[in-house]
């Protein structure tokens, strides 16, 4: 059997920063906005605050899964669709 290797790059996640595309951007934009827009020194050092704590918390939230803001919403999603309500009292299919 041939065996063709598969370069890393092509599935890896895409991560910038260590944490995940789409909310790295949004905590960065976020925390900006929130920098810049008080044109005070208070703000922007509330700026820098939150962008270097959200840094830290996408870091390790993309260690544990590097695709888990995205597994989130679909759960989030679908919760009404699935409707895992299991009680000790409940029948089950099997008949033993």
């Amino acid at each position: 059997m041939r065996k063709i290797p598969v370069h890393q790059s092509l599935h890896r996640h895409t991560l910038v920063l260590g944490g995940e595309r789409d909310l790295v951007m949004l905590a960065a934009l976020i925390s900006f906005l929130i920098g810049i827009g008080g044109f005070t020194l208070p703000s922007a050092l509330v700026g820098a605050g939150l962008w270097t704590a959200s840094l830290f918390v996408l870091r390790q939230m993309a260690k544990k899964d590097p695709q888990m803001s995205i597994v989130w919403r679909r759960h989030d999603n679908l919760q009404d669709f699935y409707e895992a309500k299991g009680t000790p009292w409940q029948q089950s299919g099997w008949k033993g």
